[in-house]
């Protein structure tokens, strides 16, 4: 239903053999069921590890935030391997096997006795002892499931947006692009939400092992599906590793550092460009960066045309007016990528409002909610957002503002930010009212985690955090991704979408070093921590509100960066002729 919703609004280039709207179905079948999957380990994990393996809520919650990390820190080598050596298409497919592999390994620690904790363990979790191979075959299924997720996250949506994506600047394809990427979140937030509610829901009634075996299965599907579409993608071909190339241009241009740079106004003939390439100057911003494009020896140029004898062939003492303007867009928009460093705090926090639903009263009539699938209403809000901001909320504000998208892109993601700042100061509110609601029901000192006894309160109460989360997710992270892939060239349109990933495992980094910091400075000398195991003795109210001032001084750094950067597509002024002819070649 979904596909055919875009089909008006993705046209096919006329003229292609290959890509277009057909190969959607294969690119986002494959992405729910590999979402599922993912998303179906990972909203129970906490409870998992605090469970199965009685670690305490700070280790099991530092474990998590690794475990992202790492995730968030891969796809930019996927991205690499994907724009300089194998392409998205090969990239996809490893890591969907990879991933497979890493999810088989972690249902071997549910099956298998050896690698279930001692019982001792639950009636003394402090002083458990664990076989050496428990918790390195845990960790090493965490890491298979990161490296492939470093191969398909970076790659799935570039990869869908070559199949619809023109490479021009018109009003039209902006809206082209924009449709397929709000669609495509909302696939993805509905996989999501089944995930969090059919997956969840068997982990917690049929086990861990039937829990982890849905998932190997669905990737599975995941993998088979994607293959199935192989012969009709469009696939670029691997080109050249951009970071090298952002790398030589640093590194040349610093060689250079004392050399005169040519009159702003100084033709195309005072630079280096590709061979075969229409010759140009490079733009004036940064232009420190352009000395590492100045010809030593413009005399030499073979009549008018750069054939390299003017300057040579070694990157490492010239590189192409190409390879400036790259490593220009990535170094303009830092500051901007470095604003998302916190919601990858916020975001990668979520484990702890498990533990608060475990904790709380979730029956609804004679159902059981399971305490992860309360994430379910940050997903739903998204998924919600997403398709009323793209089919009723752009005409009128598009009209009103004169942008195609409506709302900057600039706008929404310094919007989403105050909305993730208020929904810490939601949680934090809650928090205080359910910790007061179990020190006055005697609850102080029992844990229940151990004991299984819940405050009187309803877990619902968690429900408009979840929903202020999933609205600013839906305003800041999205906005992002069309941020990156609108501002790069499209031989970087891997690595502009593997920043948003990088930005949440500098986060997950971040929000680790927070909860180890506040567990050891607040629980020192035998006091209770903040973030005890035992959350009536702790004070997650006080470490959510942490979180919140974090969020209010982000925003004005955000505010700041926006400012300092100027208007949004000047890295796309300049189409390569390497676009033009992969336009060509479709």
């Amino acid at each position: 239903m979904e596909v055919s919703g875009m089909e008006k609004a993705l046209p096919v280039p006329e003229g292609r053999k290959k890509g277009g709207l057909r190969t959607i179905p294969f690119i986002i079948s494959n992405e729910i069921f590999e979402k599922v999957a993912t998303f179906g380990l990972q909203a129970n994990m906490i409870l998992y590890l605090t469970k199965r393996y009685h670690l305490t809520a700070a280790t099991s919650t530092i474990v998590l935030y690794n475990w992202s990390a790492v995730s968030n820190f891969l796809p930019i080598s996927g991205a690499v391997l994907a724009d300089a050596y194998l392409g998205r298409f090969r990239v996809i497919a490893i890591g969907s096997v990879v991933s497979l592999m890493g999810m088989c390994v972690l249902l071997t620690t549910a099956i298998l006795p050896v690698f279930k904790t001692s019982p001792e363990c639950s009636a003394h979790p402090r002083e458990c002892t664990r076989l050496p191979c428990q918790l390195p075959l845990l960790f090493t299924s965490f890491l298979l499931m990161s490296l492939g997720s470093g191969g398909i996250r970076p790659c799935t949506l570039a990869f869908g947006a070559d199949q619809l994506d023109t490479r021009d600047n018109s009003a039209k394809n902006v809206r082209t692009l924009q449709t397929f990427f709000n669609w495509y979140y909302t696939v993805l937030g509905l996989s999501i939400v089944f995930a969090s509610l059919v997956i969840v829901y068997i982990q917690e009634t049929k086990g861990w092992v039937i829990g982890f075996a849905v998932p190997v299965v669905l990737m599975l599907v995941a993998l088979s599906l994607f293959l199935l579409g192989s012969s009709f993608y469009l696939r670029a071909d691997a080109d050249r590793s951009v970071i090298l190339g952002i790398v030589q241009v640093l590194v040349v241009s610093y060689k250079n550092r004392h050399d005169p740079l040519p009159a702003e106004a100084a033709d195309a003939s005072c630079f280096h460009n590709k061979p075969g390439v229409r010759p140009r100057a490079p733009t004036n911003r940064l232009r420190y960066l352009n000395r590492a494009c100045v010809l030593r020896n413009p005399s030499k140029l073979t009549n008018g045309v750069d054939d390299g004898a003017a300057c040579g062939d070694d990157p490492w003492t010239v590189c192409t007016v190409q390879q400036v303007e790259d490593a220009k867009a990535v170094i303009r928009v830092l500051p901007i990528w470095s604003t998302a460093i916190v919601p990858g705090v916020l975001v990668g926090q979520q484990m702890f409002p498990v533990l608060q639903a475990s904790n709380m009263e979730r029956r609804m009539g004679g159902l059981e909610i399971p305490a992860a699938s309360f994430g379910v209403f940050s997903i739903v809000t998204l998924t919600v957002w997403v398709a009323v901001y793209d089919r009723v909320l752009v005409g009128p504000l598009s009209r009103l503002t004169g942008r195609a998208r409506g709302l900057s892109l600039r706008q929404r993601m310094g919007l989403g930010l105050i909305i993730f700042a208020v929904a810490m100061g939601v949680a934090a509110r809650t928090e205080t009212l359910r910790r007061a609601a179990a020190i006055a029901e005697g609850l102080r000192d029992v844990d229940p985690q151990t004991t299984g006894r819940t405050v009187r309160m309803s877990a619902m109460r968690l429900v408009p955090q979840h929903c202020l989360m999933g609205l600013a997710e839906a305003l800041n992270l999205i906005g992002q991704i069309e941020f990156y892939y609108s501002e790069f060239p499209k031989t970087m349109s891997s690595i502009g979408v593997s920043l948003l990933a990088l930005g949440m495992g500098c986060g997950a980094l971040l929000g680790s070093a927070i909860v180890g910091i506040i567990s050891r400075a607040t629980g020192a000398d035998g006091r209770d921590s903040w973030v005890s195991s035992n959350l009536n003795r702790g004070h997650y109210d006080y470490y959510y509100m942490v979180l919140a001032g974090l969020s209010v001084a982000n925003f004005v750094y955000f505010v700041w960066c926006g400012w300092t950067y100027g208007e949004e597509g000047q890295n796309r002024v300049m189409a390569t002729e390497d676009e033009e002819e992969d336009v060509q070649k479709w």
